[in-house]
């Protein structure tokens, strides 16, 4: 490559500092620039890199020289300098586009409104355990980028957001799993669905005749948002409303994935992971190991003894007969729907945060039949008040977590859950989900 094209990095956490890594080991001019402040680990990776760097503000004349600029997914192309980047036609990718050019490794890449990070996870520890050379990248885990840079993996199980894909142009997959497309980010789509769905489809460009593209069709956006297209991948759908061959569906009693030649099924029951969504993950899943050629036994045994995710669903403590629950990764209405679908107790629940164009009536129906009580934590509560006022029985409000667990805590009796699944994005009192989790469970723990 040629040493002097000019890399710009814009936001230095894990995503940007790997891509960062990764254009200076190429031989690029690297600037990574942050309107805040840089966490020290970061600095030192940084550092250890001898990568020039700025945080705590942007100096415009260092990133409008750019060559190209690598773009944080969380800072949004409405941005007043990434606006000014686009009028002057600089190339902006994201930190997976710029990684994708420099591996030979095979992609299996999965995106969702809901499950990604389930699905990903539960993909990666059947790769793991088939004994094959993988690495954990996206949305979750080391960057793709710094371990393009730094390791030699033969598969990277990646997840990714719709802001990841949205400055994604020549990736491919090998293998692309779309979950489904509910409404989520809706605020930086202009609050335009349409949008966003458009963003989740491109997961899908670039697939060719050698590649599988698994999805749901029970998924009615996106079997609409497929009619759409010509798509010469081989699909791969997955149901729990009708019979999928080549596919997998699941009846009242078993999973079955049909794919290979004899195929496979085990009993719904003897899944780790429960309830109706965690169906449709271990079948995306199970149709990702067959594409692989895992041998049927390591699929099932995976399905059968995965841990899960933490912060999605995570049992925490049980005390005085209440169990608590961290879903602090639901960060959107739909994670809720099937958070509330797994209740099998009175729920006591903890939700909001920074809303992100959220339609709470489609939670109606099971918050009807299956909360008590709500604990609305943020620092505007107005909409979630509004929402359930006169449909949930006892409703309160919280300002922090210690005072939003010792509320639900009062009004929980033997036989409930606390469940916090905010339905909200954590910005507004937290540094992100896995701090309001982790300030969830420890405030449990101090009951």
């Amino acid at each position: 490559m040629n040493s002097k094209k000019r890399i710009v990095i814009l936001g230095a956490a894990e995503s940007g500092v790997g891509a960062a890594v990764l254009a200076k080991t190429k031989g690029f001019d690297v600037f990574v620039s942050d309107s805040g402040t840089i966490l020290s680990e970061y600095k030192a990776k940084l550092n250890e890199y001898q990568i020039i760097y700025e945080e705590n503000g942007h100096t415009p004349e260092l990133i409008l020289s750019a060559d190209e600029v690598v773009k944080s997914p969380g800072i949004p192309f409405t941005a007043p300098l990434v606006r000014e980047l686009t009028a002057r036609n600089i190339s902006i990718i994201s930190e997976i586009e710029f990684a994708g050019r420099y591996t030979t490794a095979k992609k299996i890449c999965i995106t969702g409104s809901n499950g990604k990070t389930t699905t990903t996870s539960l993909i990666y520890h059947m790769m793991k355990k088939a004994g094959l050379n993988v690495g954990l990248a996206g949305n979750i885990g080391k960057s793709f980028a710094l371990q393009v840079a730094e390791c030699q993996f033969d598969y990277y199980v990646i997840e990714l957001s719709s802001f990841q894909l949205d400055s994604m142009y020549n990736f491919k997959a090998d293998i692309a799993i779309l979950l489904n497309i509910t409404p989520d980010h809706l605020d930086r789509y202009d609050h335009c669905f349409q949008k966003y769905a458009d963003a989740k489809m491109r997961i899908l460009q670039n697939l060719s005749l050698d590649e599988y593209f698994i999805f749901c069709s029970d998924d009615e956006v996106t079997v609409r948002e497929l009619k759409q297209i010509v798509l010469t991948a081989q699909k791969l759908p997955f149901s729990v409303q009708k019979k999928e061959v080549p596919g997998a569906w699941a009846d009242s009693d078993n999973l079955h994935v049909d794919m290979n030649p004899g195929g496979f099924e085990m009993p719904l029951g003897s899944l780790s992971l429960r309830g109706k969504h965690n169906t449709y993950n271990s079948m995306a899943a199970g149709l990702t190991g067959s594409a692989l050629h895992i041998r049927n036994e390591i699929i099932r045994e995976s399905l059968t003894d995965f841990q899960g995710v933490e912060h999605r669903l995570e049992p925490v403590l049980t005390i005085q007969g209440v169990d608590y629950i961290n879903d602090s990764k639901a960060t959107n209405v739909n994670s809720v729907w099937y958070a509330l679908e797994c209740m099998q107790r009175p729920v006591v629940w903890i939700a909001g945060g920074t809303d992100k164009g959220n339609d709470y009536s489609e939670l109606f129906d099971l918050v009807d039949r299956k909360v008590k009580a709500l604990v609305c934590l943020g620092k505007d509560n107005t909409k979630l008040i509004r929402s359930f006022s006169g449909r949930i029985p006892l409703i309160e409000e919280a300002h922090s977590m210690e005072e939003a667990v010792l509320k639900a805590s009062a009004m929980a009796v033997p036989g409930d859950t606390v469940l916090l699944s905010p339905a909200c994005a954590s910005f507004d009192l937290f540094r992100n989900y896995e701090d309001r989790g982790e300030q969830f469970k420890a405030t449990v723990r101090n009951l």
